[in-house]
């Protein structure tokens, strides 16, 4: 540790957004970034804690306290090899991880932990920047070849990882282009998609190959790749998204949140789409149902489409503010969360439940009925249920945005084919190693778990890797 006491006489520092009136003219990303200097202060700010709960909070097991020293000492090829030791992506994960590990940092007892996020990103970004990012050719190859189906954090992982043992990679995406929701999923605000192209066009140069536009289960069988590839990996995700099932739903103007998202980036990246199936919120009152992180992209989005006004409802209760004594340090707080977005602009209300969709005479959404709940305890269960006030109210609205999460893989096509064994709620079955009921079959990232962070779908990339790898050894 370079310098033992900084944590005592240096303040965090974040490097904070562009200004809202900025930022909200374009989709470039909102977060900025400190001068060399001041990120090695925030470096030294790492005390180096004998029980470093930083990596005990990290799914990636990241070694944060060393590649900090290395980021202080200006090592920054050190840091870049420590960092990408246990994180294949820290480009990704350095802008849209909630920084698990930052809450259980030490000095988060006092709100003040060290930014080991924005440090994440600044080393990798100074990494390709000095040139320390170069192709790692593998020098010999197996001759057994993997067949990775989908290209999000999981997929992309796995093929690294397997790449990198000597094996021969495939990667397969429906998509027109890489990333999985990393591209599709993800505001450019928040990731911009020349990152993606970044790292795609080196693991391409160390001899991964990639197929988009491609769907197994559709384009080509299933039986076809099981008979040309010696393993598969299933990292398709986790698509289907949590529906409302209420009067209205099919009335114009009422979309599933990643419908707006993932156009949205099409057009970013120049895909035009006709007037009649454009989703835009321009001049429009908006309602966004769910506060999670899907529902702020869509607050941001909005805005940046000329939103009249944009408002998020949630049904659960508003979380407290900067402390909450159920999840107390070292734990992930349940707190109140400001993203960039709501403050670009956003009316946010809890504890509401839709009733229905009301629509216009031409079958346009134009207002919403929600109605006021709260969660009480039952005797009989012990769990919180919702209890009704009868208090209802409408909210006009031209454009809803259903952002309430993902439950698992699409069944249809692929895992059809597979004949995979499933969980109870429909996600593919995996072991430890992340092999399936099907010999040669692996699953990885939300196919397997759900919908859950990137962080978690790398980590799961990983494992999936190191189970396919063993695998194939042993044959």
């Amino acid at each position: 540790m370079g310098n033992p006491k900084a944590f005592l006489t240096i303040p965090r520092k974040e490097a904070g957004y562009r200004p809202v009136n900025d930022r909200i003219k374009d989709y470039g990303e909102v977060e900025q970034t400190l001068n060399p200097e001041d990120r090695r202060l925030q470096a030294s700010r790492c005390m180096e804690c004998g029980v470093p709960f930083c990596h005990w909070s990290c799914p990636l097991g990241n070694k944060q306290p060393e590649w900090q020293d290395r980021l202080y000492k200006n090592d920054i090829r050190g840091a870049y090899r420590l960092l990408t030791a246990t994180d294949d992506f820290p480009e990704f994960t350095g802008r849209v991880c909630p920084a698990l590990c930052e809450k259980g940092c030490v000095l988060n007892k006092e709100h003040e932990p060290v930014t080991i996020r924005e440090n994440e990103a600044a080393i990798v970004e100074r990494a390709f920047l000095e040139g320390v990012v170069e192709p790692r050719i593998p020098s010999t190859r197996t001759g057994k070849r993997v067949a990775v189906i989908g290209s999000g954090p999981a997929g992309l992982t796995c093929a690294n990882r397997l790449n990198q043992h000597g094996h021969i990679v495939t990667v397969f995406e429906k998509n027109e282009a890489t990333g999985g929701l990393l591209r599709f999923g993800i505001p450019d605000f928040k990731l911009n998609k020349s990152v993606i192209d970044r790292r795609v066009d080196i693991l391409k140069q160390e001899g991964i190959e990639f197929r988009t536009g491609v769907e197994v289960g559709t384009d080509i069988p299933l039986s076809q790749i099981t008979e040309e590839y010696d393993a598969v990996c299933i990292a398709i995700g986790a698509e289907v998204p949590r529906d409302l099932q209420v009067e209205g739903r099919g009335l114009h103007g009422v979309h599933f949140a990643l419908e707006l998202l993932q156009q949205q980036n099409r057009v970013n990246a120049g895909l035009e789409f006709p007037a009649d199936i454009r989703i835009s919120a321009k001049d429009k009152n908006v309602l966004v149902i769910g506060g999670g992180d899907t529902g702020s992209d869509c607050v941001g989005t909005a805005n940046r489409q000329g939103a009249r006004s944009v408002t998020q409802i949630e049904i659960m209760p508003m979380p407290p503010e900067g402390e909450n004594p159920d999840t107390p340090w070292p734990y992930w707080p349940v707190v109140l969360k400001t993203s960039s977005s709501h403050l670009e602009g956003c009316t946010r209300r809890w504890l509401l439940d839709t009733r229905r969709f009301i629509g216009d005479s031409d079958g346009r959404v134009s207002e919403v009925e929600v109605e006021e709940i709260e969660w009480v305890n039952d005797a009989a269960t012990g769990r919180k249920t919702i209890k009704r006030s009868g208090k209802t109210e409408k909210i006009k609205t031209e454009l809803v945005l259903l952002a309430l999460g993902f439950t698992n893989p699409r069944a249809e096509g692929l895992l059809e084919q597979a004949g995979v064994e499933k969980d109870a709620r429909g996600n593919v079955k995996v072991n430890a190693d992340m092999s399936t009921s099907v010999s040669g079959i692996f699953a990885a990232g939300d196919a397997s778990t759900g919908a859950s962070l990137v962080v978690r779908c790398i980590a799961s990339g990983r494992q999936a890797a190191e189970g396919i790898h063993h695998y194939l050894s042993s044959k």
